[in-house]
């Protein structure tokens, strides 16, 4: 189509007048790599960005920039995300410490890192047209949509969306629209949704969206129970402020830390869970995810935490975390509340300092001993042991924290 003819319509598949490069959040998959022809065929020239936010070695890495060149871009650029992932939603996650629905640890929020290295790219061309591979039934579309509404006015185009106005076997005619231009589909790629990144892994589709047990296929990262080692993993993690700092006490870089916990945490099986979630839009969501270094940094944070701070704040945390988990799951990455929220679970930290011991013997992860100046010990004083205070002080205290109970009973008793 020819540029006067062009839609201006921002979701558009067509260029807008005077703007026809796009660039394209490109991983590889059968999604982005549909997205490269057939953004070409309607007049884009298209320049992927994938941003490594971890989760792919360097041969996996090399055939992302290889299959980007094989389907014709006009420009490829390979991003380091992993600093970046630590900082924006890993430090903050392990402050808040819950999952969504108390399950899902978010694993692919490395989305929100993806949107902000595109829209570099974007900067650099001078071009004002994105484009990403989210279909129109899942949650990353909201995601990527909201993150880059809220850092500009940018016209964005999504071409699974398009084609799903017109065909309900999505995946299948995605294949075959590559095959039919001489492009190869990896067979896992048939069978499973695969997303992979320093967070973890998550895996959709075949029989997982069918409600039957996962097959033989829907393997990931996490070692099966039969080759788990025999000898128990003990790690030591220190944390300074809320933030995991040392590892075996060898002071490493977050990003470092996470990937190397993945690949100690992941040969024991841990982290690994069958997960029903609401999505966003509506439906039910079922995935298989397996984060054995998320896993492992939130048990060694919570056992500090529960050790250092007071009472009220271990009661009234998870409830500023949960809505923090909520905006970042549902898209409101850039929402002033969810900066907000950040600055209570950031000053909530200031005495979670010290190392916690972790162990495993395959599948879970406990906290086995901790070691901080902040813990709440009191001097006299050890549970169900020793106290520092009098039998009548405990009575007293029993007979005035039990009032209102007590007399409620008392009167229903007596009719």
């Amino acid at each position: 189509m020819s540029q006067q003819n062009a839609s201006t319509n921002p979701e558009s598949q067509t260029p807008s007048h005077g703007a026809r490069d796009i660039v394209l959040a490109f991983s590889g998959g059968l999604d982005t790599s549909f997205c490269v022809p057939y953004l070409k065929e309607r007049g884009w020239n298209v320049h992927t960005v994938f941003a490594d936010t971890g989760g792919v070695d360097a041969e996996e890495r090399a055939f992302i920039e290889q299959r980007a060149a094989e389907l014709g871009v006009a420009s490829h650029v390979t991003v380091d995300g992993g600093p970046a992932i630590w900082e924006g939603f890993v430090k903050p996650f392990v402050w808040a410490g819950e999952g969504y629905q108390s399950q899902y640890p978010l694993l692919v929020s490395d989305r929100y890192l993806i949107v902000d290295a595109a829209l570099k790219r974007c900067n650099e061309l001078g071009t004002k047209a994105i484009a990403h591979g989210c279909t129109g039934m899942g949650n990353d579309q909201v995601r990527f949509d909201l993150a880059v509404k809220a850092l500009g006015d940018y016209e964005i185009v999504a071409p699974i969306r398009e084609i799903q106005k017109e065909h309900t076997e999505v995946r299948a005619y995605e294949q075959k629209y590559l095959e039919d231009r001489g492009f190869g589909v990896r067979a896992k790629q048939k069978a499973y949704t695969i997303n992979e990144n320093l967070l973890g892994l998550t895996m959709s589709g075949g029989e997982i969206d069918r409600w039957q047990a996962p097959g033989e296929g829907a393997i990931g990262w996490c070692k099966p129970r039969s080759e788990w080692p025999t000898q128990p993993l003990r790690v030591k993690i220190g944390f300074v402020n809320g933030e995991a700092v040392t590892l075996d006490g060898q002071k490493i870089e977050g990003h470092a830390m996470l990937a190397k916990l993945n690949g100690l945490f992941a040969q024991y099986g841990v982290g690994r869970g069958l997960y029903t979630g609401d999505t966003t839009i509506g439906l039910k969501g079922r995935i298989i995810f397996e984060a054995p270094g998320l896993t492992a940094l939130l048990a060694a944070h919570r056992a500090l935490e529960e050790a250092v701070l007071s009472k009220q704040q271990n009661r009234f945390k998870p409830e500023v975390a949960r809505k923090w988990v909520e905006l970042v799951y549902e898209g409101f990455f850039h929402d002033p509340l969810k900066t907000d929220l950040e600055a209570f679970l950031q000053s909530s930290q200031s005495t979670v300092n010290g190392e916690v011991t972790l162990e495993t013997q395959g599948g879970n992860v406990t906290a086995v001993a901790i070691d901080s100046r902040h813990i709440l010990n009191a001097k006299g004083a050890t549970y169900a042991q020793a106290a520092d205070w009098g039998v009548a002080e405990a009575e007293g205290f029993i007979k005035l924290f039990g009032m209102s109970s007590t007399l409620w009973a008392e009167v229903n008793r007596k009719g």
